[in-house]
């Protein structure tokens, strides 16, 4: 078995300390995220160590130390390879980890070229286009209205209820706006009216499944029209979250694993989907590296409602990253553990 796991995240009190905003850190883990696993990981009879940073990491590895297994939640800080950054390194270093590799983290991160991936897959994605700058605008030939979101963050963070444009001008004012704040091309995409769906997937190729599909109901003073930053930080008293097993919900269940197996995720993560005016499900994005604070992310949420214990959760996540190891290095693993 695997003994010495090593813990890699981002703490968002650390990035608020350095002055980032609220939303700049909407990110990154909680303490209380970071407590929560570390205990379930010692229930299962590991040890544990606390890494923190690719920063951390690679002062740690400089200075010889090693690990048996790696658990991932590290999401960077700055460029479209920061979820990269970690499993990068420790491929380098032939340490496993948990969690998508850096070629889907890196994809995955950008939505547009995500999409344009799994169009290639055959799974319906709402026309688009990325807006670099904002004289790209005069190229955009979309119907309104539309939905623009930066390009490669998550946690909803720059969606709002401007983020849907009626017509050029106000499309204008949300690109501006977006670019200057996240310094980041915008993703331009036709605005979706149906039902809007988020999939829990746990596992890696032909053995994931999706553990539930879980719709997201806007209450009534929520913002409208998305699964916006405030919305998902407010959502106790804003949304409303239903396991769904309806017509509508199995296709969204079928699209979402057809998403994962394609594009290569691994271990456990989640795809978000939303209807379209015929009432399919289209593909929005794919989050491969969740968050897993147990009682405000949206993966743990989804599976308490399926009756998945939290420990039972880290527990398959980790399972599944161990299928990646051959049985010689688990014994190589033990015999050097020993030696320390």
């Amino acid at each position: 078995m695997i003994l010495n796991i090593g813990m890699t995240y981002d703490l968002r009190k650390d990035y608020l300390a350095e002055g980032f905003s609220e939303e700049g850190t909407a990110e990154f883990d909680r303490e209380d995220t970071i407590q929560a696993i570390e205990g379930c990981l010692r229930d299962l009879g590991y040890t544990t160590d606390r890494i923190g940073t690719v920063r951390n990491l690679a002062a740690r590895l400089a200075a010889g130390d090693r690990w048996d297994m790696v658990f991932n939640l590290a999401e960077g800080v700055k460029g479209f390879g920061r979820e990269a950054q970690v499993p990068a390194l420790l491929e380098a270093y032939d340490i496993p980890y948990t969690f998508s590799d850096p070629l889907v983290l890196c994809l995955t991160l950008h939505k547009g070229m995500a999409k344009r991936v799994v169009r290639e897959l055959g799974i319906p994605t709402p026309h688009f286009f990325v807006v670099e700058k904002i004289s790209d605008l005069e190229r955009v030939d979309l119907p309104f209205p539309v939905f623009a979101k930066p390009v490669a963050e998550g946690t909803s963070k720059g969606i709002s209820a401007a983020s849907k444009a009626l017509n050029d001008h106000q499309l204008e004012s949300v690109c501006l706006s977006l670019l200057q704040t996240f310094e980041q091309p915008v993703l331009v995409e036709a605005f979706l009216p149906g039902r809007e769906f988020t999939v829990g997937i746990l596992g890696t190729g032909e053995e994931a499944e999706a553990i539930g599909v879980m719709e997201v109901i806007l209450r009534e003073i929520a913002e409208t029209d998305g699964y916006s930053y405030l919305n998902k930080e407010r959502y106790e008293e804003l949304v409303e979250y239903r396991l769904v097993d309806d017509a509508v919900a199995e296709m969204a269940r079928e699209i979402a694993l057809t998403v994962w197996r394609g594009l290569g995720c691994r271990d456990a993560g989640r795809v978000d989907l939303r209807a379209d005016t015929e009432g399919i499900p289209n593909f929005m994005e794919v989050n491969p590296l969740a968050g897993l604070n147990p009682k405000h992310s949206d993966l743990c949420i989804m599976a308490a409602m399926v009756g998945m214990t939290y420990g039972a959760l880290i527990e398959r996540i980790l399972a599944s990253a161990m299928c990646r190891i051959p049985k010689n290095e688990w014994n190589r693993s033990l015999s050097a553990y020993g030696r320390r």
